[in-house]
């Protein structure tokens, strides 16, 4: 009877104990992301080293870890990101040391800290739980603040002249994961920057946009721009696009044509846009080309690019046409392709258009030359040429914002 008491004992100490585990467990953390993955290899951990940007995210983890609720997460998200940009911004324009050999111009190690800190958060399990919504809107503020585009400074009216200009991640990173954005570099470079003009001075306020179709869907475009266009005097998307040659993108199509992005995601479909009853299929730019191809802005020749690929008035087989698509057709390609390029393009220039700003507001899509390495270099994450290259397609682009507000009248207001 001992025994049997004391099994009783035990079992019945077993099941209070059971009683007291709680009822709600935290869900379990996703996975890394394809783009996240690719930060474990060689070059991405180069890059970072070589800059000094490796410290980002193991001190934005520990961060983390000290917070006790989702709150103090959430600042702390909120305080990174925005220091994660503004860091980038100050290397890249000679503010604070280097942190590395890697020349100042470079882009990539903002890509590569950003994706170690998204990873922080997608596979974070705090000890008070994260709901998917919470972990969603931590990655939101991750990406929002160390992209920039939560730090745009537009005040309405006054001097100087106000310009919004925005690039792109560095993509195709498994053909060569050693890649550079000069449109990143760009955004970079110009951020909070004047740039004296014809017409007076001008301030650039920059943003960086991820290359990823979902995001474009969830409308991260809009959401961005919107508050700032109404106070805007020009504003140009810019990206990369073909070798040895900056062009004007005259039309944007209302087209996704699939290529692979950055999480090796495709999508063929027409843009998704918010009412698209309405949605045209093409929108045009309103940036001065005629004076941005004739004007001597670096030695890249500038292009005014009016080519399309449509399907005709009353269907058939997609057609290329030189110059611009033809009445009632639907949009295959715009002049900047159909890719991410052509509907950061297509969606700026429709919002500037359903703002009532089409008449008023200079604005349209610049693609640089791509970016490439010294000949011969096939490993090495830079080079002198590679540097040369991006430097010199920065220093276009700045002219070429020169030359449109130069040749653009200022906006009442």
């Amino acid at each position: 009877m001992t025994r049997i008491r004391l099994r009783l004992a035990v079992l019945g100490l077993s099941l209070l104990a059971g009683l007291t585990v709680p009822t709600t467990t935290a869900a379990a953390a996703p996975a890394a992301t394809t783009e996240e993955q690719r930060l474990d290899k060689a070059v991405p951990q180069e890059i970072l080293r070589r800059s000094g940007f490796d410290d980002v995210a193991p001190e934005f983890s520990r961060a983390l870890e000290r917070a006790r609720s989702y709150a103090q997460a959430r600042r702390v998200v909120l305080r990174e990101g925005t220091a994660l940009w503004r860091r980038a911004v100050d290397r890249a324009q000679g503010r604070g040391p280097a942190g590395g050999d890697l020349s100042r111009d470079d882009d990539r190690p903002l890509y590569w800290a950003r994706l170690g800190m998204t990873r922080e958060v997608r596979t974070w399990q705090p000890r008070f739980g994260l709901t998917g919504r919470q972990r969603d809107a931590l990655l939101d503020a991750v990406e929002r603040t160390s992209r920039g585009q939560a730090d745009i400074r537009c005040p309405a009216g006054g001097r100087p002249r106000r310009v919004l200009l925005t690039g792109f991640d560095p993509f195709t990173l498994d053909r060569d994961i050693r890649i550079s954005n000069p449109s990143g570099a760009t955004a970079l470079a110009l951020d909070g920057t004047v740039v004296e003009t014809a017409a007076g001075p001008a301030r650039i306020e920059t943003a960086v946009f991820p290359v990823r179709w979902q995001d474009f869907a969830e409308g991260t475009v809009e959401r961005t721009l919107r508050p700032y266009l109404p106070k805007a005097d020009l504003f140009t998307t810019v990206s990369q696009g073909r070798v040895g040659r900056f062009d004007i993108e005259r039309t944007n199509g209302a087209w996704r044509g699939g290529f692979p992005d950055n999480d090796n995601v495709s999508r063929t479909e027409p843009v998704p846009v918010a009412d698209p009853a309405t949605q045209p299929q093409w929108t045009t730019t309103t940036l001065p080309y005629a004076a941005l191809t004739a004007a001597p802005t670096g030695r890249f020749p500038v292009y005014d690019n009016t080519q399309v690929t449509e399907i005709p008035a009353g269907g058939g087989a997609p057609v290329v046409r030189p110059d611009g698509p033809t009445p009632g057709s639907m949009a295959r390609a715009g002049g900047g392709g159909d890719y991410l390029s052509n509907e950061i393009a297509y969606r700026a220039t429709l919002l500037r258009d359903r703002l009532g700003l089409h008449g008023t507001l200079p604005g349209g899509h610049v693609h640089t030359p791509v970016l490439q390495f010294g000949a011969g270099n096939t490993t090495e994450v830079t080079d002198p040429e590679f540097v040369r290259n991006r430097l010199d397609i920065v220093a276009q682009v700045r002219a070429i914002v020169a030359v449109a507000v130069s040749a653009t009248e200022r906006r009442p207001g």
